[in-house]
């Protein structure tokens, strides 16, 4: 959240190609309202099957949303994905863990411990576009080596 936060809003749209970096092979990569936006279209298809919420309306593809265009509704689309996430987790018992989930090929555990680590690779991709814009991640700010 606070990597998604970080970004300006005029820098929101940011994508590597942009840079035009002789030699790079950034072409078509996604800017960073599209990595938040993915991070929080994947976490509601990952985690909806171990809580049984339905999909919010307009949920296609690992993309989000298309109408989702500002800052704000970008960000607030990524916590309340992370608040299904939340739930999610609570859910989990020792009784569920391994059960497959609804609609699901998948147990609980895995789709939970998946979505977390798909969040974290995207997430180094965030830190990146950050850097890229001179933002040090607010992970990494205010520490000592």
């Amino acid at each position: 959240m606070e990597a998604a936060e970080a970004m300006p809003e005029d820098k929101f749209n940011f994508s590597p190609e942009s840079l035009h970096i002789p030699g790079s092979e950034y072409k078509g990569v996604r800017t960073f309202a599209l990595q938040v936006k993915h991070i929080a279209a994947s976490n509601y298809f990952i985690w909806s099957p171990v809580t049984g919420d339905k999909l919010p309306e307009g949920l296609k593809d690992g993309n989000g949303p298309e109408d989702l265009k500002s800052k704000a509704e970008i960000i607030k689309f990524l916590k309340d994905s992370f608040a299904l996430g939340h739930k999610a987790a609570a859910s989990l018992t020792i009784e569920n863990i391994l059960q497959t989930a609804e609609h699901s090929k998948s147990t609980r555990l895995r789709l939970t411990t998946f979505a977390v680590a798909h969040a974290f690779d995207h997430y180094g991709q965030m830190v990146e576009y950050l850097r890229m814009n001179g933002i040090v991640p607010p992970a990494t700010r205010n520490q000592t080596d």
